[in-house]
């Protein structure tokens, strides 16, 4: 399949080929983006669902909205502020969670969040007439647009299917028709920057929240239904490659935590460039993207990231000076059907990553500036690497709150609903 607009975004700038997301699901590591914080910091260490599932998990029901917030420090920069397309930083079934604008959006179209819910497919045309409205008011703008592909349910649409046509497998033709339709919105995007004259002036990334999904087992293609997006395709259907990462979404190897990363910013980022060694994560988005706008964090917040303006720019990271760790909750003894997702605990430190379960009684080292495939364990030859890295993920732990406390508690609990 032909990916022309994202592929352009390659071509025009550099791919950063060692990106990590902060979690290997949606909701922990969109809060990553948001915060700047490991999302362990603010008990969200899996998706957002159901209150009842909420509770079991010890999770709160949404992100704090006095939680730190990227678009907030830009708008307070002078910044005109959107969000487009998926949320989940709540879910669609809690009616009183905060919406979006809560978090400092001048104008928000979603869904995964309480109120109405966006069609999927209005997130680019949602984004150009905000980007005309900033360009007409001479102010400078930040948006996300979270695209739902490739998401469960997928959405065909018979434009799509139609291009795929010639491909006999059902399955593949619509895992190339979403992604061909989430490929069509970048490119009505990117043609905006281009018509209104300021693609030089504005920096355009690319990238994903988690690893691609799989079925553990054989599942037969048919509709799913869901409550945010309608009816669609399930996860038969999913194709998603991870460049021989080990493990998938969900998981806290490779496959689960690292996702593409493409920055274009014609004249400052490198055109047609392959980063493969800087070790880059994306709680430092938020200090790159405040450093960039010019906008000051407050002197009681410290980001768990470190701005990489200097990397975008060219320089190489090949090692983390600062630790970057994960928490997720992961199965032990490893699930035969799953047998890469036992992985509870993870750092990263300088070229190394230790990976634990969840009483840390079992761990694995790895040396993932040589080794982004995660194929020996290499343990035994490095004690004091493993003994260092374990002692930091101790440390780490200790610093964790215990469970979530504050506004971020639906009435449904009260209530004892069980829907």
């Amino acid at each position: 399949m032909k990916t022309p607009n994202i592929d352009r975004l390659a071509e025009e700038g550099t791919d950063f080929i060692r990106f990590t997301v902060a979690s290997g699901v949606c909701s922990p590591s969109r809060t990553a983006v948001m915060t700047g914080h490991f999302p362990a910091r603010h008990n969200i260490d899996g998706h957002f669902a159901w209150v009842p599932s909420n509770e079991k998990r010890g999770m709160p029901d949404w992100l704090a909205t006095d939680a730190p917030s990227l678009p907030r420090f830009l708008q307070q920069a002078g910044y005109r502020t959107a969000h487009y397309g998926k949320w989940h930083l709540s879910n669609d079934m809690i009616p009183d969670s905060p919406v979006p604008a809560a978090y400092g959006y001048d104008d928000y179209g979603a869904f995964n969040c309480s109120g109405e819910q966006m069609p999927w497919h209005e997130d680019a045309p949602r984004a150009v007439a905000f980007i005309e409205e900033s360009v007409k008011q001479e102010k400078p703008f930040f948006i996300n647009v979270w695209l739902h592909e490739p998401h469960t349910p997928f959405h065909t649409v018979p434009k799509y299917e139609w291009r795929f046509r010639h491909l006999e497998n059902r399955a593949d033709q619509i895992y190339a028709s979403v992604l061909s339709h989430a490929d069509d919105r970048i490119g009505q995007i990117l043609d905006t920057l281009d018509r209104l004259g300021i693609a030089d002036d504005t920096l355009v990334v690319f990238s994903s929240d988690n690893g691609p999904a799989r079925s553990p087992e054989n599942v037969e293609l048919d509709l799913h239904y869901d409550t945010a997006t309608g009816a669609g395709w399930n996860i038969a259907a999913a194709r998603g490659i991870t460049g021989g990462r080990r493990g998938y979404k969900g998981a806290l190897f490779e496959g689960g935590v690292g996702v593409p990363f493409l920055a274009r910013w014609p004249g400052r980022i490198a055109a047609g460039k392959i980063d493969d060694s800087s070790l880059i994560s994306a709680v430092d988005l938020l200090p790159t993207f405040c450093e960039l706008a010019g906008a000051e964090l407050p002197d009681i917040y410290t980001p768990d990231g470190v701005s990489i303006v200097e990397v975008l720019k060219g320089q190489t990271l090949p090692g983390r000076e600062k630790p970057l760790f994960w928490k997720i909750d992961a199965p032990w003894p490893a699930p035969t059907a799953k047998p890469d997702h036992w992985v509870a605990w993870a750092i990263v430190h300088d070229r190394w990553k230790l990976a634990a379960n969840r009483d840390l009684s079992h761990t694995e080292l790895y040396d993932i500036a040589s080794d982004v495939g995660e194929s020996t364990d290499v343990k035994t030859a490095n004690p004091e690497a493993a003994g260092d890295l374990l002692a930091k993920l101790k440390a780490w732990q200790a610093t964790l709150p215990e469970g979530p406390t504050g506004e971020v508690f639906s009435k449904l609990r009260d209530s004892g609903s069980q829907n």
